[in-house]
């Protein structure tokens, strides 16, 4: 790998380019943070993918086009005399040094569990009202849920045991259940809220991170499906043509493929 000298030097190249192209290039000297807003949001998701994929090539590029953001909205606010790279790089640094005292203090810590409740009590005394201000609004809801039961654990609200999580699954269940044989729409939307929100709840307690697991299963289902589709348009046949019977083999066949690739 390369040496810390390399990766520096590779950053100030980073910066240098950063530099000439607002300076030069119509396009970059034109942008503002709120133009790259949903940009980032766009390449940070496409990481996200690609770290799903565990296609370690494309990490390093998508890592890339962040880090390049990054470097953009920081030659943005050095313009205004607001902060630069190093003001950037430097607050991260007091924040990790400051949150780990287990590391740069005398505080001894047993666990993981510990060190995320000693992070949420000193977000507190930083002046945070809530444990869970730090949670962005415009998150996803099932990445939100998680993130919601991850930060009040860290704090101590918790189930115990996963079964206990289990029962609380069944239970809310057993509400949306109810709730559908009455009929009553708004009532039925709340319960299954309920039924999410605890599943997310086990799903922590099993290691398990749910939007992974969901976009690992739509995923797998648009393959499936495209595999029909790619059967369906050999017999020259269209889909709403085709009884479920007759996809239903496609569909088997798909799961297997997908079941041997897995082996």
């Amino acid at each position: 790998m390369n040496s810390r000298q390399t990766q520096l030097q590779a950053f100030d190249r980073l910066l240098t380019i950063m530099d000439q192209l607002r300076a030069q290039c119509p396009w970059d000297k034109k942008q503002t943070m709120q133009s790259l807003r949903h940009l980032t949001i766009e390449e940070t998701y496409e990481l996200g993918d690609a770290i799903l994929e565990d296609d370690l090539e494309e990490i390093k590029k998508e890592l890339g086009d962040v880090l390049l953001h990054i470097v953009f909205y920081a030659k943005i606010g050095s313009e205004t005399n607001d902060f630069d790279m190093a003001d950037v790089c430097n607050d991260i640094c007091e924040k990790l040094i400051n949150r780990h005292p287990h590391i740069y203090g005398d505080v001894e810590v047993n666990d993981e569990a510990d060190v995320k409740r000693n992070w949420e009590n000193i977000k507190l005394k930083e002046g945070k009202k809530s444990v869970l201000e730090g949670v962005p609004k415009g998150l996803p809801a099932l990445v939100k849920a998680n993130r919601i039961q991850d930060k009040v654990a860290g704090v101590g609200f918790d189930w115990e045991k996963p079964e206990q999580v289990w029962e609380k699954v069944q239970e809310e269940l057993q509400e949306f259940k109810e709730e559908i044989e009455f009929g009553n729409a708004e009532k039925m939307e709340a319960e299954f809220g309920d039924v999410m929100f605890s599943l997310v709840n086990y799903a922590r307690f099993l290691d398990i991170d749910p939007e992974n697991a969901l976009e690992r299963t739509n995923k797998k289902f648009i393959g499936r499906f495209q595999y029909l589709e790619q059967k369906a348009k050999k017999l020259g046949k269209p889909l709403k043509d085709m009884t479920l019977a007759e996809m239903d083999v496609f569909w088997e066949e798909a799961k297997k493929a997908d079941n041997r690739s897995e082996r």
